[in-house]
C-alpha cells in the first residue's frame, strides 16, 4: 500500500500522460503509458492484470485487472482516452494538473481518466482480503474514435460479472439508458459540364434534391413510429449536417457529398437503421446506376437500455441517493451490458465539461465518489 500515491499525484500522472484519441493519425496517441501507470498500481492492491493489445489500433491497449476468481461480483469500467485539444483556447497546460477556485484542470480530469484514480483511493480503505466476490477494473482504448477497446473486450472475455459501473461524468446520477449515434455519407457522382447543354452532364446536385426528398421522409417515418418517452427527445433523429458540391454557378456540379447523423432509439440496432437509408435511397440508386453511394463516416454506437426494476438500478439510487435517469450520449454500455451484467452509467463530473477547452473536475466530487464507490464495491464484493 505504501507505493500508492495519494489521490491528487495519481491525478496528476494520469494527466501527465497523453492519450489522445483521433481518427487522425497525426493526432492519435497510444494510450500504453497509460495503461501501465495503471497496471502498476493494480499490481500494487494485488490485482492481477493483462493489458491485451487491441485489434485494428494504432499501438491501443486495454487493461483487465482482477481481484477473485470465478464469476459475480462487480466490473468497474471507463476508457483511458481522451479528444484531442484545441491549442490556444486553454488557460492552463492541458498535461498538468492544475487547481483553481476548488477545480483540479486538464484534459482528462472530468473525462474520464480521473475516475480510475479515485477508484484507487477507494480501494485503499476497503478489506481486499474480505472480498467473497470479484472486483474487475476495466481500461478500455478508443472509446472517443471506434470503441474498438470495449468492442474487443466484449467479444473476446470470459468475466462474467453480475453488476458493471461505467464511471463517465453524470455528476454521480446513475444513467439507465442512452441513444445510439450512427453517422453517414451520401455521395454522388453526376457528370460535370457546361451549363448552357444541361443534357451533355448529370447534375449531381439534382440528384442530391432527390435524396435529401426521401431521407426527410425517413425522418419523418422514424419520428412517428418509433417512441421512447423517458427521453427530453422521445424519438429517433436525424440532422442534415454538412453538405458541398459544386464548384461554379456556370458548371454542371460533377459530384455533392452529404453527411447526416442519426440518433437512434434503445431497440434500434445501427444496422437495421442502415438499411433503412439504403431503402430509402434505392428507386434513386436504379435510376442514377452507380451514382448514389452510402457509407458510414466513423463507427457508431449502439443505443442502450438497462431497466428501472433491475435490482442494481435500485441499489445504486439508493445508494447515489438519486433516480436513475437517460442521457442523449453515447457509452460503452451497451458492450458492457453483453457481458450480461446490470450495466449502469455513474460517475463523477459534468458532461458539460467533457471536450471542453480548460476542462476540469470539481473537488466537491472527491470525497462523495469515493464514499459511493467503497458502498457499491461492498454491496457487490463484500456483503
Amino acid at each position: 500500500m505504501s507505493k500508492l500515491p495519494d489521490l491528487k499525484t495519481s491525478f496528476s500522472e494520469l494527466i501527465a500522460t497523453p492519450s489522445i484519441s483521433s481518427l487522425e493519425s497525426a493526432e492519435d496517441i497510444s494510450n500504453k503509458p497509460v495503461i501501465d501507470l495503471l497496471q502498476s498500481w493494480f499490481n500494487d492492491l494485488g490485482f492481477e492484470c493483462t493489458s491485451p493489445k487491441v485489434a485494428n489500433t494504432r499501438e491501443k491497449h486495454n487493461l483487465i485487472a482482477r481481484l477473485g476468481q470465478g464469476d459475480g461480483g462487480l466490473l468497474l469500467a471507463g476508457h483511458t482516452d481522451t479528444v484531442p485539444f484545441d491549442e490556444g483556447r486553454w488557460s492552463y497546460d492541458p498535461f498538468t494538473l492544475t487547481e483553481r477556485d476548488n477545480r483540479w484542470y486538464g484534459l482528462g480530469t472530468c473525462d474520464m481518466k480521473g475516475f480510475f484514480a479515485l477508484v484507487l483511493e477507494a480501494l485503499k480503505d476497503l478489506p481486499i482480503n474480505e472480498f467473497k466476490r470479484p472486483l474487475t477494473i476495466f481500461a478500455s482504448a478508443d472509446e472517443e474514435t471506434t470503441m474498438n477497446g470495449a468492442k474487443a473486450f466484449a467479444n473476446s472475455t470470459e468475466i462474467k460479472p453480475d453488476f458493471a459501473i461505467i464511471g463517465e461524468p453524470t455528476s454521480l446520477k446513475p444513467v439507465y439508458m442512452h441513444k445510439g449515434h450512427l453517422a453517414q455519407g451520401i455521395k454522388i457522382i453526376g457528370r460535370s459540364g457546361h451549363s448552357s447543354d444541361p443534357a451533355k452532364g448529370l447534375n449531381s446536385i439534382e440528384i442530391m434534391h432527390l435524396v435529401i426528398g426521401q431521407l426527410l421522409k425517413l425522418k419523418q417515418h422514424l419520428a412517428e413510429n418509433y417512441r421512447e418517452d423517458a427521453f427530453s427527445v422521445p424519438y429517433p433523429t436525424m440532422n442534415f449536417g454538412s453538405i458541398h458540391g459544386g464548384d461554379a454557378a456556370n458548371r454542371i456540379c460533377g459530384c455533392c457529398d452529404l453527411h447526416i447523423d442519426l440518433r437512434p432509439l434503445p431497440g434500434m440496432p445501427l444496422i437495421e437503421l442502415e438499411q433503412m437509408v439504403i431503402n430509402y435511397l434505392e428507386d434513386i440508386s436504379k435510376q442514377y446506376p452507380g451514382s448514389v453511394s452510402i457509407s458510414t463516416l466513423y463507427p457508431g454506437s449502439e443505443p442502450f437500455a438497462g431497466s428501472l426494476n433491475d435490482e442494481w438500478t435500485k441499489i445504486v439510487e439508493q445508494v447515489a441517493g438519486k433516480q436513475a435517469e437517460v442521457v442523449n450520449y453515447a457509452t460503452e454500455a451497451p458492450y458492457i451490458k453483453q457481458l450480461g451484467c446490470q450495466t449502469l452509467v455513474l460517475g463523477p463530473g459534468s458532461i458539460e465539461q467533457a471536450h471542453q477547452p480548460d476542462e476540469f473536475i470539481g473537488l466537491e466530487y472527491m470525497k462523495p465518489t469515493v464514499e459511493l464507490l467503497k458502498k457499491l464495491i461492498y454491496q457487490a464484493c463484500i456483503q
